[in-house]
């Protein structure tokens, strides 16, 4: 229930921001105020005592994360030409997904250090937060907008270009089959177990976890590089292709370390891909002026297909078995796949 709650109220602050950072003359104090408070809220988790107040730090700190991601990305284009669009949003994602993977890992030394108590925890938390923040308001420029058109917000969404909505079709399509990933580490926990034991069987899965977010955070600048030096639409309907592919590795009930740990590998790169060339393709397809709403719309309709997808697939997982489950998403994979040749 926190979970939801915290990225239903994200999405639905990621539409609005979008809308309210296109009528700005400057994004910056939006998206400032977006990092703090996402910094504040997570450490008043060390204040926590009851389920209430976790779910008002989490749903706080997903609130200020929502209110930041239209206008960050927004000033991330203004600040590149096109041409390099791939590349910049790649190595954005690169450098999210390393703060990702170093920040459970220091969590986890210092959970040890503390010998399992939380609360320091959360309160080191503020230290990297308000870091960002100083390093965001003293080195991020910004040209102020000249070109303000204020429109009410159903308005703004109606006069998205028409390519841009054929593009949302393909994304709403490829992610209503886009599981959350923890289902892989629950599927190689499954297989793994009866030679390994359930809790050695999880440690591993974890661990091709790990594996995942390094190829994820490496693929993504890769694939932002090639998207520049190819096509967009090309790069990324390779990399939605290379989603079904992997899922149909787990259709056919794949079950070795060997075969397991290169679905996760194969799963880190469609992931890293699909990211990198949404944004940058995003961007391409929108005026300037059109941006924010523009980056806000794409969030919205991934959180709805995160949503669904892994409600679908976990219920088709337990109604019938993994292999109808994995099909269904594979399918859906390919169909995004082509529909996003078509965008020109």
């Amino acid at each position: 229930m926190i979970e939801g709650l915290a990225d239903g109220l994200s999405s639905v602050t990621k539409l609005i921001a979008g809308h309210y950072t296109d009528r700005f003359h400057r994004r910056k104090p939006l998206i400032l105020a977006g990092y703090a408070l996402t910094t504040v809220a997570t450490g008043t988790l060390a204040l926590a005592t009851n389920t209430t107040h976790v779910l008002i730090s989490r749903a706080t700190a997903w609130l200020g994360r929502g209110a930041r991601t239209p206008g960050r990305k927004a000033l991330l284009a203004a600040a590149v030409p096109a041409k390099a669009y791939g590349r910049a949003f790649g190595l954005e994602r690169l450098m999210d997904t390393t703060g990702a993977i170093a920040g459970p890992l220091s969590a986890f030394w210092l959970l040890r250090h503390y010998q399992g108590n939380y609360a320091p925890v959360f309160v080191w938390t503020l230290l990297p937060g308000l870091l960002a923040v100083v390093c965001f308001a003293i080195f991020v420029r910004e040209q102020p907008s000249r070109l303000l058109i204020r429109q009410p917000f159903w308005t703004s969404l109606r006069k998205l270009p028409p390519r841009f909505r054929r593009f949302l079709i393909a994304v709403g399509i490829f992610g209503a089959g886009d599981f959350s990933h923890t289902l892989l580490i629950f599927y190689a926990t499954q297989m793994l177990a009866p030679e390994l034991g359930t809790l050695a069987a999880a440690g591993v899965a974890m661990g091709f976890y790990v594996l995942h977010n390094v190829f994820y955070a490496l693929f993504a600048f890769v694939a932002g590089w090639l998207g520049d030096r190819v096509s967009r639409p090309r790069v990324l309907a390779a990399g939605y292709a290379l989603a079904g592919l992997t899922v149909l590795l787990l259709v056919a009930g794949v079950r070795t370390p060997l075969l397991l740990g290169a679905v996760f590998i194969l799963a880190g790169i469609y992931v890293g891909t699909e990211e990198a060339l949404e944004d940058s393709l995003a961007a391409e397809l929108v005026p300037h002026s059109q941006h924010g709403v523009a980056f806000g719309t794409l969030a919205a309709v991934n959180a709805v297909g995160d949503f669904v997808s892994s409600l679908a697939v976990g219920w088709l997982w337990s109604a019938y078995s993994p292999a109808v489950a994995f099909g269904v998403a594979g399918l859906l994979f390919f169909v995004g796949a082509a529909l996003v040749l078509r965008v020109r």
